[in-house]
């Protein structure tokens, strides 16, 4: 008899995501999803969050420490920024649905009680978590997609992405089944970390601008 892997050994989400019910159903489920490994240090999941019927999508790497602690995508320092560049840019952050392409903190930790330090997640993991990622597109079916870094355009657009090679383009590619138009740009947390914090946020403003034309 040979022994059956555990879900998280086979590194995919699918047996989890129901096929049925919309926002709140796939929330539900993503709660107890053991897709991959993950999921036991984390906190808890963190799903996407926003409105149903957004005409866009602004897709992220994976949750920070505040996301893992409150279960909300992009509440932490980078996800205020966001919002900020967004109203700037002229969309209103209330009519978004924001989300990650890995819904669990992934981190390093030299021992208990110290600071949580946010490490990549792999292909692997980011394609163990696709199926999410692919429900949430066929729910919302958003107009335009934000991809926000490196990460997450590996993760909908394969992994010889280069965020600075597409950034404040307009993409038009099929992602996950669905034809899909695209426009790449830092992840605001790189923002609050380059060395000229004001050039690093025009670039990200003068990007996300692109993505209003689009919508207007």
């Amino acid at each position: 008899m040979v022994a059956t892997k555990a879900p998280e050994d086979a590194y995919t989400a699918e047996p989890f995501v129901p096929g049925r019910g919309g926002l709140p159903a796939l929330r539900r489920a993503a709660a107890e999803c053991r897709g991959c490994p993950l999921h036991r240090d984390a906190t808890q999941t963190v799903f996407g969050a926003g409105n149903k019927d957004a005409r866009v999508m602004l897709v992220g790497e994976q949750p920070g420490d505040q996301e893992d602690r409150q279960g909300k995508p992009f509440v932490g320092p980078a996800g205020r920024l966001l919002d900020r560049a967004l109203e700037e840019a002229g969309i209103d952050p209330s009519e978004a649905y924001v989300t990650n392409a890995v819904k669990h903190f992934k981190f390093t930790q030299a021992e208990p009680r110290k600071r949580r330090i946010h490490k990549a997640p792999t292909l692997r993991e980011m394609t163990a978590c696709g199926p999410w990622l692919a429900a949430e597109l066929a729910v919302v079916e958003p107009e335009l997609i934000v991809v926000l870094g490196a990460t997450a355009g590996k993760a909908l657009l394969g992994s010889s992405f280069r965020v600075t090679q597409v950034r404040g383009t307009v993409l038009e590619e099929e992602i996950h089944g669905r034809p899909e138009r695209l426009v790449p740009t830092v992840h605001p947390s790189s923002v609050l970390r380059a060395d000229d914090r004001e050039a690093a946020y025009r670039g990200l403003l003068s990007d996300l601008k692109v993505a209003a034309q689009v919508l207007a």
